[in-house]
């Protein structure tokens, strides 16, 4: 049976853009901001109203995407 989400995972190809666009025109909660020192990446955790979340990933060489 089927109860719901728990995350979503995306990879964004402009970390600072996608944060802003999550957290500042969304308004979603920042849970957690990791730097991922080994993978030269971000982790940024994100709560939605029902409480499930969104994970941005960024990673240095990232495909340039147009949704």
């Amino acid at each position: 049976m089927f109860n719901g989400v728990h995350h979503v995972a995306l990879i964004c190809s402009d970390y600072q853009r996608s944060k802003y666009f999550y957290s500042q025109i969304l308004k979603l909660e920042i849970i957690k901001e990791t730097y991922r020192a080994q993978r030269q990446s971000y982790k940024l955790d994100l709560r939605l109203p029902d409480n499930s979340q969104v994970e941005l990933f960024s990673f240095p060489d990232a495909p340039v995407v147009v949704n």
